[in-house]
């Protein structure tokens, strides 16, 4: 299913989340709210799903507006960043809820929970509770949970960013087959890149409650349209272009030139290679070799030589005895005797 959100706009007390937003999400498409954290994508996905009423604006499902349509009655499903799997049903339970609220008869109900759980390749742990499956398996069956009631549109609110690494990686490619599957139209919110540009069909990148760009993996990082979506998607070096470099790239005053670092080809200089080097910091404004190169090396002095050590006219040590008398009080006076060595 289509959707259309237009000039959506969420305001808090004073402060506006979500600026006159325009977006239009195709039909089976898997589409990425990408942007750090207090950028307004989760309001605009809680906006979607019926949890918030925007102050301004329109959303659209299809052709018909779904505002004041309360959030069971949207037909729509969601993957929360926390799981939200009830303790105290097992895995099987877990999944049929949402039909056995729909009221689906028992043989499709049984049907549609095995399929969704294969899907997610949990069906041999139907009969397992929650508190004995890993946040990896947890976070499937809420995928399955989401699924098996086939929604018009399915939202993702950061599903992976409680998981290690390796498992991100591991359910990012399942989600993919699974959307690849069931063309279900998705609108997927993070702030990882990583997942936006190896998941997306397309990318909205929001700042401010605002969308800086609109456009697919390859446009978004080889076309950004400001230096921030430059910056905040993959790693960039950007200049000045009145700068040496920006001058040789193109760049006028005024203007910021950019380049990847995989755009980067290192070569032997050749008579048609531009002088890139910058004056040596060793060298001051008239170009006069600085004090520093025109030190001499200076050659370590040589170490000298320890004295002969002096030995004893006699191998035999000679002792020196000393005594030292002590008084106390109602005490017998001792004597200690000291011993030296003179060498």
């Amino acid at each position: 299913m289509k959707i259309t959100i237009s000039n959506l706009v969420k305001r808090f007390g004073s402060t506006t989340i979500v600026d006159h937003v325009n977006l239009e999400i195709h039909s089976g498409e898997m589409f990425f709210l990408l942007g750090s954290s207090g950028c307004g994508k989760t309001t605009i996905l809680r906006m979607l799903a019926g949890f918030y009423d925007p102050e301004e604006g329109d959303i659209r499902f299809g052709d018909q507006s779904i505002l004041g349509t309360p959030p069971h009655r949207r037909n729509t499903a969601m993957v929360f960043q926390n799981y939200a799997v009830w303790p105290h049903l097992n895995v099987f339970e877990n999944v049929a809820y949402g039909l056995r609220v729909r009221k689906i008869p028992p043989s499709e109900l049984k049907e549609r929970v095995t399929r969704a759980l294969t899907y997610v390749k949990m069906d041999h742990l139907a009969e397992r509770k929650p508190t004995a499956l890993s946040g990896g398996q947890q976070q499937r069956v809420a995928l399955a949970r989401a699924m098996v009631v086939n929604p018009d549109l399915l939202l993702f609110d950061e599903p992976l960013s409680n998981l290690d690494a390796k498992l991100r990686i591991e359910l990012r490619d399942e989600i993919k087959k699974l959307h690849a599957v069931t063309k279900i139209t998705s609108l997927y919110v993070t702030h990882d890149q990583e997942e936006a540009l190896s998941l997306a069909d397309r990318i909205a990148v929001m700042s401010a409650g605002k969308i800086e760009q609109v456009g697919t993996p390859q446009e978004i990082y080889n076309q950004p349209v400001n230096p921030f979506v430059a910056k905040f998607i993959g790693e960039i070096n950007i200049y000045p272009g009145d700068s040496t470099l920006g001058k040789t790239l193109g760049g006028t005053p005024g203007t910021q030139v950019a380049f990847r670092p995989e755009k980067v080809e290192v070569s032997a200089p050749s008579s048609s290679t531009p002088n890139l080097h910058a004056p040596s910091p060793l060298r001051d404004s008239h170009h006069r070799q600085s004090r520093l190169l025109q030190l001499p090396r200076q050659q370590k002095p040589s170490r000298p030589q320890n004295p002969p050590r002096r030995r004893s006219q006699s191998l035999a040590p000679q002792l020196l005895h000393r005594r030292r008398r002590h008084h106390h009080p109602g005490r017998k006076t001792k004597y200690f005797k000291i011993l030296t060595r003179r060498v």
